[in-house]
């Protein structure tokens, strides 16, 4: 079974399209308007931006955490949560055994929380 879609919601759709493209590093795969839909390809799975969409916590990856919290902070957005570390992997269950996993958290241009992830090994 693989994931398919996450819905994420959108009150200004010409907004969170901003931010989602800046935040991805990517344009829309897609974009259906009307009905008011804009898809981007997360690797194979879509992420779905919709103004009827629930709040959904999604969770990014990123190559250095602290980079990307402060290049969003310096674009305005607010950060809600400081890089730390969630979990060390014992093993390959969810991450890489001996990593640390790091995460920070901001807000979308929606109100959404969004999660930075970075899977670092210890100095």
């Amino acid at each position: 079974m693989r994931l398919t879609q996450v819905a994420q919601r959108a009150t200004d759709l010409a907004r969170a399209t901003a931010f989602s493209t800046d935040l991805l590093g990517a344009p829309p795969a897609a974009t259906y308007d009307p009905p008011g839909l804009v898809f981007f390809d997360l690797d194979g799975t879509r992420l779905l931006l919709e103004g009827g969409a629930p709040s959904a916590t999604l969770y990014v990856e990123v190559d250095d955490l602290e980079a990307a919290v402060e290049r969003l902070r310096t674009r305005g957005v607010e950060v809600t949560g400081e890089p730390h570390v969630i979990v060390i992997h014992e093993d390959d269950t969810l991450g890489p055994a001996g990593t640390q996993e790091w995460q920070a958290f901001v807000l979308d241009s929606e109100g959404n929380t969004v999660g930075l992830v970075e899977q670092r090994r210890p100095a």
